[in-house]
């Protein structure tokens, strides 16, 4: 596959890597372990399955990796929404990162449909 970093949907969800973490900070302490950690796993999954798929020798392994990223993305959407829901993170916020979210499943979805 190459440099994964040349990919636009890997340097999109890196960028948004840092958003999430940044808007998880001020969760309570008792979601530390909780809903903020998970948010925080699923985020960081998606640049990572990018890395880890694009450094596999064949399309059909990078294709799975790719399905990986694209179930952690939207996984993090619905955590997110959860995280709003529960007063965690405001509105605004929640809103702008559930949008990265979806715009990350449908660059996914477009590389997966034209990859190998």
């Amino acid at each position: 596959m190459g440099d994964y970093r040349k990919l636009k949907v890997w340097v999109r969800a890196d960028a948004f890597v840092l958003k999430v973490y940044r808007a998880t900070e001020g969760f309570p302490v008792a979601e530390r372990f909780g809903l903020r950690s998970q948010i925080r796993r699923s985020a960081v999954s998606v640049p990572s399955n990018l890395a880890e798929g694009a450094g596999r020798n064949t399309d059909p392994q990078f294709k799975q990796y790719v399905r990986n990223a694209l179930g952690s993305a939207n996984e993090v959407g619905y955590q997110l929404s959860l995280a709003e829901r529960l007063g965690f993170i405001p509105v605004p916020k929640a809103k702008e990162l559930i949008g990265i979210a979806q715009e990350l499943c449908r660059m996914l979805a477009s590389l997966l449909h034209n990859a190998g």
